[in-house]
């Protein structure tokens, strides 16, 4: 049994028993507090509780990492959801000072710390103590995965199962609010489209989401993600500033997402992976960073980008750059250019990347198995400019051509097999026959 002040030295016992339980978390009331995220770490006498609510790191603290079970060297480790505690003045001396807190501490805690080994208690990023709670056994931890597998759920119309995931009761940091309120502006922009129509505005709402969209598939996936080609230095910051227009972020962050969605595919750390629920997938996750930073690190994968200053000006100037479009799209047409060069050009592009993000992980056919869900989407190739071969593009990452068959349309390359006949596109890599007979027979 265990308790919050107690373990029982059974180890192998309750290793086995709670060996087979996957996935478990519970959800109690913090009184007006509402629900709470909190870090149970079983050792061998105390349970140590880790609350985003008392950590400098606020809205850090992932939902999904807090549903992880794990038997390591110190014990067991159980990430529940569960009330918080309030810390007392003398709770805090106690902790700060390494030893168990007075008689007058209301919450009767006691502390221990993620520290390194051989290193002093620090509280620089996370406050962890540990607080009186009501016994929870193995018993109950199989109790509460019976009921987690039980609701999850299918995707309709596919074999993907999605888990439950608690994403509403977490932390919203600034960006994800800033971010959730600029896309829910130019959505409320895009309603104005049908009392403003002129064929000119439509031509430049086209236009644009071509650009953007080229930004996007051509600059920030193939070239900078993957560096399927090499372009001309020029060339690369151009098609880089087209793709911040398309209002998905700046190179860094887009690449550094994009990078460990490959590095981790369709696993718990998958930034957006339909595993947790389609619209999570969609466009959801896009307002989770703090989750992204928790279970995947921060952009130190894209450090090739962050070296050059230019794409360090496009991560603070990126807002701006959309801002002064906008401005000048007022300026020589009017409320008509705006609605329909801003509004809805943006909506149509956001909305593109987003069903291909989620669906080709969802829905079609997988021709070469990759390990994870990623499909060959043909209904989504032309609006997504070639992207919805996502099995292929799985299968061979390094490719500039993701539709490696004839008949699948696939605009993107298109416009690289043209920039490579004009000298512009150099290093072009491309899928031959021999990685296909590899791939398969390491399949």
């Amino acid at each position: 049994m265990i308790s919050a002040f107690g373990f029982k030295r059974d180890y192998p016992k309750v290793r086995e028993q709670v060996r087979s339980a996957e996935t478990v978390y519970s959800r109690r009331r913090c009184g007006d507090r509402g629900v709470c995220f909190v870090d149970w770490t079983v050792r061998q006498d105390f349970v140590a509780l880790s609350s985003p609510k008392n950590s400098m790191d606020r809205g850090r603290t992932s939902s999904k990492h807090l549903s992880f079970i794990s038997i390591g060297k110190l014990g067991l480790k159980w990430n529940l959801v569960s009330s918080s505690c309030s810390l007392s003045r003398s709770a805090l001396s106690a902790i700060l000072s390494k030893r168990p807190p007075s008689k007058h501490n209301p919450n009767n805690l006691i502390f221990s710390s993620y520290n390194k080994p051989n290193s002093k208690l620090h509280f620089t990023k996370r406050l962890v103590v540990a607080c009186k709670k009501p016994t929870f056994t193995a018993e109950d931890a199989l109790r509460e995965t019976t009921l987690t597998e039980e609701s999850h759920r299918k995707v309709p119309f596919s074999e993907v199962v999605r888990k439950k995931r608690v994403f509403w009761e977490r932390r919203w940091n600034y960006w994800d609010v800033s971010r959730a309120i600029g896309i829910l502006g130019v959505h409320l922009l895009s309603l104005y489209a049908p009392f403003h129509f002129n064929w000119s505005a439509f031509r430049v709402a086209v236009g644009l989401s071509v650009i953007a969209g080229t930004g996007i598939t051509l600059s920030y996936h193939r070239n900078l993600s993957h560096r399927s080609f090499v372009l001309p230095k020029w060339l690369e910051y151009l098609f880089a500033w087209c793709g911040t227009l398309a209002f998905q972020g700046d190179p860094i962050e887009w690449v550094s997402n994009h990078r460990y969605h490959h590095q981790y595919s369709d696993t718990d750390r998958d930034p957006h992976t339909p595993l947790h629920g389609f619209w999570f997938s969609y466009f959801l996750w896009i307002f989770d960073t703090g989750s992204i930073l928790q279970n995947c690190g921060g952009e130190q994968n894209a450090a090739d980008l962050v070296r050059q200053p230019f794409y360090r000006f496009l991560q603070r100037t990126w807002i701006l750059n959309n801002l002064a479009l906008s401005l000048l799209l007022y300026i020589f047409g009017g409320f008509p250019f705006l609605v329909w060069g801003v509004g809805v050009r943006t909506v149509f592009v956001l909305h593109s990347t987003f069903l291909m993000t989620a669906a080709s992980h969802t829905w079609g056919t997988q021709p070469w198995k990759t390990g994870d869900l990623s499909k060959n989407t043909w209904w989504l190739a032309i609006v997504t400019l070639g992207e919805s071969w996502h099995n292929n593009h799985h299968a061979f990452e390094f490719s500039a051509r993701h539709g490696l068959e004839w008949w699948q349309i696939d605009i993107t390359w298109y416009f690289i097999r043209l920039l490579q006949a004009l000298g512009l596109a150099t290093n072009v890599k491309l899928v031959t026959e021999a990685h296909k007979q590899r791939f398969t027979c390491d399949g």
